[in-house]
Formats: C-alpha cells, structure tokens, sequence
C-alpha cells in the first residue's frame, strides 16, 4: 500500500479476509488492485452485492489452511478464496 492509500484508508479497516468468524462488519469498498485478475475479480465482487454499506461477516473457514472462506452478505452466502476476500475493506460494527 502506498503512503497516499494509508492516508486516506480508515485506522479500524481491514480486509475481509482478515476479519473473525461471527463477527458483523460493513463493507467499505475494494482495496486498490494490483493486476488485471484483481481488478476482474474486484468488479465480480461488486457485481454480486459486496458494495459500501452493506453488512458482511464470515461465517465459516475452510480446513486446513482457512481457505475457502464462507462469506454472508446480505442474506446470500458466497464462497471466495482468501485472495478474494482481501480485496473487499471492512468495519467491524
């Protein structure tokens, strides 16, 4: 992350990949791409309802190695990758 992205990125954010089992947050936005596959990737997310303001919270954890993710949005549940799921900001409730 750039100085100019830590500058304006919110303290109490973090990727949703980052954030606990059970726990509520508010989706922020997307974290800045890195390549075209993160951007295609980014634009799916947006695509199927992880847009700013909407609650989100992982419900579940693959095993072993955390990976996938099962993730509630809204009252729909998705399956993404770690990978994915860091490109989604978040705010813990």
């Amino acid at each position: 992350m750039t100085q100019k992205q830590a500058a304006t990125a919110p303290d109490d954010s973090l990727g949703l990949d980052q954030l606990p089992c059970h726990v509520r947050a508010e989706v922020l936005g997307m974290n800045p791409a890195r390549d075209d596959e993160d951007r295609s990737v980014a634009l799916r997310l947006l695509e199927i309802g992880f847009l700013p303001g909407e609650s989100v919270r992982v419900i579940a954890h693959g095993y072993p190695g955390h990976d996938p993710l099962a993730v509630r949005v809204g009252h729909t549940t998705f399956a993404l990758r770690s990978h994915e799921a860091a490109l989604v900001r978040v705010r813990r409730f």
